[in-house]
């Protein structure tokens, strides 16, 4: 009975992870171009989904991103935007006044599950990362809900936008300064 108990959650298991699909973005390197630096990102699509014309993933609150440096594999287009492109049914973290990238799938032909969609390229000012989050919708593959959308959001590797990496140094030189100030009106006031 134990046997047949450990086998029926096995299954289960294995089915409700079998059910999982995903476009996963994934800081593959930070590369110098001139005087800036390119981003790259392997794109990855898991075993039960597909990519179809329409689909698509963003990359959110992008920062310091240098116009015209994006690169990507034929059938994609790139757009950017302080809000969104985000998926109905997911909830990423996404700062308005940042902008995200998107890409989108405009190919003819399907792409299959377990194919890497290929490298996808961004340009920046800065190497230096930070944590952000990306979204993507593609196409269910196997299963009685074959063709349904599936939305799916994660956690990668972004450029820290400039004033952000500056903040804390100004931050710090703000409250030094204050306290020069204060010390110098108590020094006349005693005077």
């Amino acid at each position: 009975m134990i046997k047949r108990i450990s086998l029926a959650a096995a299954v289960t298991l294995l089915a409700i992870v079998s059910l999982r699909a995903d476009i996963i973005p994934t800081l593959s390197s930070i590369s110098p171009s001139g005087g800036n630096f390119d981003w790259n990102y392997s794109v990855n699509l898991t075993v039960d989904q597909k990519v179809m014309t329409g689909d698509y993933f963003t990359i959110y609150d992008f920062g310091a991103a240098v116009p015209n440096s994006v690169e990507m594999p034929s059938g994609w287009t790139f757009s950017a935007s302080l809000a969104g492109v985000t998926p109905g049914r997911v909830s990423p973290s996404d700062n308005p006044n940042v902008f995200n990238l998107t890409w989108t799938y405009t190919g003819q032909t399907t792409i299959t599950g377990g194919t890497p969609l290929g490298i996808f390229t961004a340009g920046t000012t800065t190497d230096q990362l930070q944590t952000g989050n990306f979204a993507a919708q593609a196409t269910r593959a196997v299963g009685p809900d074959i063709g349904t959308k599936i939305d799916n959001v994660g956690s990668v590797s972004i450029p820290i936008p400039e004033m952000s990496a500056l903040a804390p140094i100004l931050g710090i030189c703000g409250l030094g300064l204050l306290g020069g100030v204060r010390a110098l009106v108590r020094r006349n006031r005693l005077a």
